[in-house]
């Protein structure tokens, strides 16, 4: 993980992510799919049907950019009316009617045609998106993020259920997605509408391996240190930073921490404390 990213490399992180999870939900039975989980209305099986409807479209913007602005014109469409269930209508109604085995296998075929559709990329290659193109490496890390964040949900649940499951350990594979929470710094600001600040913040995360990444200036006043993993969970919106050991110094990288959103879509917050 010292090396540069490749499209490469990204992408064996997030086939090995997804395979991570596979073992997690693999063998749970159908009572456990129906869980409820931190993300409000979602249950355990909602969390797979996001994945597997959005590494489907994620195939389609790399081998049918055409295709994937007529879909998405058609589910801008179907939420028009505004209603809070709106998007899940739109992306889970089909992975709501399957059984546990069927949507299973539904994301295990979806994730394998965006694994396909994904060796075709070069690092130089943009890719349509929701928003704004992306880059080919911060594209499938974004679903790399995605794999590993609602797995986190997954992960919580059966945990405070109590019931057993492969262990999801963490792994330096977090680097991408510590960096990705970093660079949203600003995005988290300019998502709700507000000015971002421009003094710099300073990360100095410990990976799992026991390795030490840095983000961001040595002289900045502000820094937030500690594991990187909890930096992951708070910027992914798991945690709230007071749940963490993740060392918070001076008001912008306080500030941040209340907010970050490494993910697109509108402004969101994440748990309050003392929920972990």
């Amino acid at each position: 993980m010292n090396a540069t990213p490749t499209v490469t490399s990204v992408r064996d992180d997030l086939i090995a992510e997804q395979d991570a999870l596979d073992a997690v939900i693999g063998e749970l039975d159908a009572e456990h799919w129906a869980l409820d989980t931190p993300s409000p209305r979602w249950t355990i099986a909602d969390q797979i049907g996001h994945l597997t409807y959005f590494d489907w479209t994620a195939a389609l913007a790399i081998t049918d950019p055409d295709r994937f602005t007529t879909n998405t014109a058609e589910m801008m469409s179907a939420m028009s009316d505004g209603a809070e269930d709106a998007m899940d209508a739109a992306t889970l109604s089909d992975y709501r009617a399957m059984t546990p085995g069927d949507l299973c296998h539904a994301w295990r075929t979806n994730r394998g045609v965006l694994s396909e559709a994904s060796a075709s990329l070069a690092d130089d290659d943009r890719v349509i998106w929701y928003g704004p193109s992306m880059g080919a490496k911060s594209f499938l890390t974004a679903r790399l993020m995605e794999a590993w964040a609602h797995g986190q949900d997954i992960v919580d649940t059966l945990d405070r259920a109590g019931i057993a499951h492969a262990e999801r350990p963490a792994t330096d594979r977090l680097r991408h997605i510590a960096q990705l929470g970093f660079i949203t710094h600003k995005w988290s600001y300019i998502n709700r509408k507000m000015d971002p600040p421009t003094e710099p913040v300073r990360a100095e995360l410990t990976a799992p391996s026991g390795a030490i990444w840095t983000f961001g200036p040595d002289d900045a006043a502000d820094s937030i240190v500690g594991p990187a993993v909890d930096f992951c969970l708070v910027t992914t919106q798991r945690r709230h930073v007071d749940d963490t050991d993740l060392v918070v110094e001076g008001p912008i990288s306080t500030a941040w921490m209340q907010i970050a959103q490494a993910f697109a879509g509108g402004a969101t917050d994440g748990p309050t404390a003392g929920n972990f």
